[in-house]
């Protein structure tokens, strides 16, 4: 991780300093994924089939969720793997429900005029679970089952294959947990064409849908972001590509913690960046030192040295400083390892999701505390939130006028009518205020 001092750094250098790992929008990201989407386009389920085949080693495979394959996936993991994730899709399931947005009441704003809002799920979700080198069964849980809450009447999985082309038994759990009919083993830009222009394959079809979600690789992100360019093409839920780690820590932080966390994000992908702030010279030289120890002990250190190299280690004037510094760069994930930690919460403006002191781990997070773990990556924490219920879902404005209502409002949306040059408007609010 590289060292810096933000208090001698000019505007060009804090700019570099919290630019995020270049690949992201590499013009070889950014072409292959074209490439791909216009294959797909234009040949359908052929191009997806050979894509697959092409990058994932495997034809596209649907998995069905039935009481033989959940008993099978079941008999292949320990009881207290099998308890764990069904205590974390309960509580992602109650913080769903509970949060879930309800109809509001009627606002009467002129005497007979009367406003609310309603709320209807999406039709169809194309969810993508990241997977390939490590299944993360826990983003099924975080997306399909805030999509069910929701109403959500159709929702296609979508998730790379292992390297044999098999899939993890807890997949099929979590997809069971979350109440899906089937998976498909499709990953990459490839699975995000087929959701975006439908293909049909040997083993079925995968129809178009009407909004993406889900986190990914760069590739998985500049095809996201290439699909909703696309006239008529779907919404996305927010920019959600490699994971991103902001750590705050003060003199009194445990190095041993913050270190942990710190490589718990860069263990996900190369192109994750974890960054710590600090007001502490100390504390960052200690936590750097952890960062080492612990590094030469992780089973997937190749992947997290390579992320670290896009890391920063940051000297601030003070906490203010720091929290500043985050709010800048809007990390996805932010951890307050300070004394006192609450205080700062009001100081932040920006971040997915915020973890509030030395026992809040991020980790506890991306499995199990309730929340979506589906967070905005690459600064689009400044202006978007999380994964929610309301993700899956529209609201709109339903408006009712009595005869009385329309006599009192009419006027006044005449008069701005045709103070906008728009007698025709005039005119329908001149038929109703007549009676």
């Amino acid at each position: 991780m590289r060292r810096l001092d933000w208090t001698l750094l000019d505007a060009a250098g804090r700019r570099d300093a919290l630019a995020r790992p270049a690949r992201r929008s590499q013009a070889d990201v950014v072409e292959g994924v074209r490439a791909i989407l216009d294959d797909v386009r234009a040949r359908g389920g052929a191009a997806v089939t050979d894509w697959a085949v092409k990058l994932d080693g495997h034809a596209p495979r649907r998995i069905a969720v039935t009481p033989e394959t959940i008993a099978a996936a079941r008999d292949a993991l320990p009881p207290a793997d099998t308890r764990a994730l069904r205590v974390a899709a309960d509580n992602v399931r109650v913080f769903h429900q509970a949060t879930r947005p309800d109809d509001t009441a009627w606002v009467e704003t002129t005497a007979g005029v009367r406003s609310r809002l309603v709320w209807r799920p999406v039709g169809a979700a194309g969810i993508y679970v990241p997977g390939g080198t490590a299944p993360l069964f826990s983003s099924l849980l975080m997306q399909a089952i805030p999509a069910g809450v929701a109403g959500v009447d159709r929702r296609v999985v979508v998730t790379p294959p292992a390297r044999d082309g098999s899939v993890h038994p807890a997949m099929i759990l979590a997809a069971a947990e979350a109440g899906l009919d089937a998976l498909w083993l499709i990953g990459g830009a490839q699975a995000i064409a087929a959701l975006t222009f439908g293909a049909v394959l040997d083993d079925g079809e995968i129809a178009p849908v009407d909004k993406l979600f889900g986190p990914g690789n760069a590739w998985v992100a500049e095809a996201k972001k290439q699909a909703t360019a696309l006239a008529g093409g779907p919404a996305v839920d927010m920019p959600a590509g490699p994971s991103e780690l902001l750590v705050i820590a003060d003199r009194d932080a445990d190095p041993e913690v913050a270190a942990a966390d710190l490589l718990s994000q860069a263990e996900h992908d190369a192109d994750a960046q974890v960054i710590l702030v600090s007001p502490s010279r100390t504390a960052l030289s200690e936590i750097l030192a952890a960062v080492e120890r612990q590094l030469t002990t992780l089973p997937r250190a190749e992947v997290a040295r390579a992320s670290l190299a896009e890391g920063r280690a940051i000297l601030v004037a003070d906490l203010d400083q720091a929290c500043a510094v985050s709010n800048l760069y809007g990390p996805e994930h932010l951890s307050l390892n300070v004394e006192d930690a609450d205080d700062l919460v009001d100081l932040i403006t920006a971040a997915g999701a915020v973890f509030v002191g030395r026992f809040a781990a991020e980790t506890l997070g991306d499995y199990a505390a309730g929340p979506s773990h589906v967070l905005p990556t690459d600064g689009g924490a400044r202006t978007l939130g999380g994964l929610t219920t309301a993700s899956f879902m529209t609201s709109m404005s339903v408006q009712t006028v009595t005869p009385a209502g329309a006599a009192a409002l009419g006027p006044v949306a005449a008069r701005l009518a045709r103070l906008e040059g728009l007698e025709a408007h005039a005119r329908a609010a001149d038929l109703r205020s007549a009676g």
